[in-house]
Order: structure tokens, then C-alpha cells, then sequence
């Protein structure tokens, strides 16, 4: 776990070992969540991403038919 400091204009760098154990590219997004006292930076990644992700799953039997 590497630690930074925040600077003057209140900008944080992102350790370069976490910066490339998450893939992390110059101008990428990330939403800034705050809870309990912690600050969380979660890199956000277009929806093409998630294709395929769920390849052979059965989406049948999810919901009751009288659900539907």
C-alpha cells in the first residue's frame, strides 16, 4: 500500500504500483466517493467493458412468472 500527499492545489498522484495494478491511462475518469471517513477512487470504465461478462449464464428461472 503506497501513500501520496496532497499538494497545494489539493491534486493527489496515484502510486505508480497501484497506477499499473489497476491499468490506470492519463485522462481516465474516476468517481470520488466519500463514506465513514474515507475517500474511495473508483475508476470508471465504459459499458463496452462489461461485454461478455456474463457469457453462459441461464437467465432462466430468475423470476417467478407471476413477477412478470
Amino acid at each position: 500500500m503506497g501513500t501520496t500527499t496532497i499538494s497545494p492545489k489539493f491534486q493527489v498522484v496515484i502510486p505508480r504500483d497501484v497506477r499499473e495494478k489497476l491499468h490506470l491511462k492519463s485522462g481516465q475518469k474516476m468517481a470520488v466517493v466519500t463514506k465513514g471517513g474515507i475517500i474511495y477512487f473508483i475508476p470508471e470504465k465504459p459499458l463496452s467493458s462489461f461485454r461478455g461478462f456474463l457469457k453462459g449464464m441461464d437467465a432462466g428461472n430468475i423470476r417467478e412468472d407471476e413477477e412478470r
